[in-house]
């Protein structure tokens, strides 16, 4: 059997993370079970295109929107299923061996953990885990892989700067499993801005989205988070 996953990855000046992204999913592989990689950058001006192609991925270019980069990403892979990752994201050594024994459970997700020590790190993440498990609702940065035909039956991403991983996992008419093995992202926005008061911005996106917010106005808001006071 060929190898069935597409890995679907949105960047946008991703240099200094993402070859440690695509060192991680090297298991996969070796294990059989990727075919391709798509990068779907939104306008990188720095080395993340050069580093793709250099570590063999097809690039899709376009507009800068993680919803729309993740659509047009998708939309041109051709594996049976599709695993979304984060360019920051790396994933745990054993991650392939897990997805093989449960990929029949898909849609699946990974367990979030910070690239950081520490008690606010660990509670940060046990909050996610748990979102994750009581409210099925994974952010992007614990990955997604489902079937191609799952995603297209609930209308794929949309077009979005923000929430588009919520809008499709609550479209999907699976419920989305977390396995064991973790996806490591980055903790510095967490770091500068304060670990609870971080998490609890967050949060309050994620009700006011629920609420029905547009996406628009929480990327404002997003994006305030990353400016200094």
């Amino acid at each position: 059997m060929s190898a069935p996953i597409s890995i679907v990855i949105p960047t946008l000046n991703s240099a200094r993370s993402l070859p440690a992204t695509l060192l991680s999913l090297m298991e996969g592989l070796d294990a059989g079970l990727i075919c391709e990689v798509m990068v779907t950058d939104g306008g990188s001006n720095d080395a993340t295109l050069v580093i793709a192609e250099a570590w063999g991925a097809e690039i899709i270019s376009g507009a800068t929107s993680r919803g729309g980069q993740l659509g047009r990403g998708v939309e041109a892979s051709r594996g049976e299923w599709v695993m979304v990752l984060h360019a920051d994201t790396i994933l745990q050594d054993g991650w392939a061996g897990e997805v093989q024994k449960r990929m029949h459970e898909c849609p699946l997700c990974f367990s979030l953990a910070f690239r950081a020590s520490g008690m606010a790190a660990k509670l940060v993440a046990a909050w996610a885990n748990l979102r994750t498990d009581l409210l099925c609702l994974p952010y992007g940065d614990q990955g997604l892989l489902l079937r191609r035909k799952d995603y297209d039956a609930a209308g794929g991403y949309l077009d979005q700067p923000l929430m588009e991983d919520v809008a499709l996992v609550r479209a999907l008419a699976q419920r989305v499993r977390r396995i064991r093995a973790h996806a490591f992202t980055g903790a510095e926005k967490y770091q500068q801005q304060g670990w609870m008061r971080r998490g609890a911005k967050n949060l309050i996106l994620l009700m006011r989205y629920l609420a029905g917010a547009k996406p628009e106005n929480l990327a404002r808001a997003y994006r305030s988070l990353d400016t200094p006071n």
